[in-house]
């Protein structure tokens, strides 16, 4: 009789059959497959490889790479202090400030970055001197050098996204903490920087990290303009050996060193503004 089983006697009747997942390792067994394919190609590739390490740490690749990280951290540093203004005057009550920072968001965001860099560099064609009347006044050629070219395009472009990311994150900061910085006396910019900032860093952060990663890369558009960075520093080494593949292999090595680096302190930084 069933009413007579007991619960016991029940378990032992069950029989446990584990899940099985046989397109894992279909997938897996796939992906290692394609990375044997790509390991067994690039041996077999008409690449020196052993030549790879000295381009690495060739002079010319070094001052490219010294111009790159110095190219980016300028770069991104002014659009970050630009982008916190424009932000800041996208938010204001002011609507001539307001639609002024709509419309730069709106022309730095909407042109291409080479573009900008072009229209910079070649900016000696429209004014012939940068001058204040009474101040002074030097020729456009002095003042545009290809280092400035490059980072008004990249920094300029970037300020613009920087600028909507750190109003996102502003915004995303309760308005009842405003109001309670308020009601013990804090002065606009004490809440801004004590208040409000602290908490919307969790939101900037991590795009702004990702931005950074993105504008490492991005300084090789100023090859186009001869800036000595890694990319033309690459370039200029080939045309001397005719090892082209080799080079560009050893600047790729600096942009994934760069980029970890990047990587690592973007964790911490998110790490140290994180929930605690």
């Amino acid at each position: 009789m069933a009413s007579d089983l007991r619960p016991n006697d029940l378990r032992e009747d069950l029989v446990v059959v584990p899940l099985r997942h046989p397109w894992r390792w279909v997938s897996g067994a796939v992906i290692v497959l394609i990375i044997a394919g790509l390991g067994w190609a690039m041996a077999e590739a008409q690449i020196q490889w052993e030549d790879v390490p000295g381009f690495f740490t060739h002079p010319v690749m070094l001052e490219g790479l010294l111009n790159t990280i110095v190219l980016a951290v300028c770069a991104q540093g002014g659009a970050i202090v630009l982008g916190v203004v424009i932000a800041l005057m996208r938010l204001s009550a002011n609507p001539v400030a307001r639609w002024f920072a709509v419309g730069y968001i709106w022309l730095f965001r909407g042109l291409p970055v080479l573009l900008q860099i072009l229209i910079w560099f070649n900016l000696a064609l429209v004014f012939k001197n940068i001058s204040i009347p009474m101040l002074f006044s030097v020729p456009t050629n002095v003042v545009m050098t290809a280092f400035v070219a490059a980072l008004l395009g990249l920094g300029l472009n970037e300020s613009a996204y920087m600028a909507e990311i750190v109003r996102a994150g502003l915004s995303s900061v309760d308005a009842g903490q405003t109001e309670a910085a308020k009601s013990i006396g804090m002065t606009p910019m004490t809440t801004l920087r004590r208040v409000v900032l602290p908490q919307a860093m969790r939101v900037i952060i991590p795009p702004t990290g990702n931005n950074f990663i993105n504008m490492i890369k991005g300084t090789s558009m100023a090859s186009v303009i001869a800036f000595l960075e890694l990319i033309h520093a690459a370039n200029n080494i080939s045309s001397r050996n005719l090892e082209i593949m080799e080079t560009l292999f050893a600047a790729a090595a600096w942009y994934l060193v760069m980029v970890s680096l990047a990587s690592v302190g973007q964790h911490y930084l998110e790490r140290a503004y994180g929930p605690r």
